[in-house]
């Protein structure tokens, strides 16, 4: 089964704790991230998404992100972050 979890409309260090212990309780399964509300991805984020896709992609599960807002996706552009870094496939 795939857990979802929404991600806060500012992803920078006040979302930092939280998001971090939401990732945590949901290790060890598929997970979709619903990047749909996000305004603003701030550098402390994408630090903990890059942390979480890389926690997936070793565990063998899959981490996508959808839907993802424009704000979500330029600022993976700007920081130079292609989405497949964020994201994984489930391994057999």
């Amino acid at each position: 089964m795939t857990a979802a979890l929404q991600l806060a409309a500012r992803l920078d260090l006040g979302a930092a704790r939280p998001l971090h212990a939401a990732l945590l309780s949901r290790r060890g399964g598929d997970l979709v991230l619903d990047a749909g509300q996000v305004t603003h991805l701030g550098a402390l984020g994408l630090q903990l998404l890059l942390s979480a896709a890389q926690s997936w992609r070793r565990a063998g599960h899959a981490l996508a992100i959808t839907p993802r807002t424009r704000a979500f996706d330029d600022a993976l552009r700007l920081y130079g972050v292609p989405l497949d870094d964020l994201q994984t496939e489930p391994q057999p």
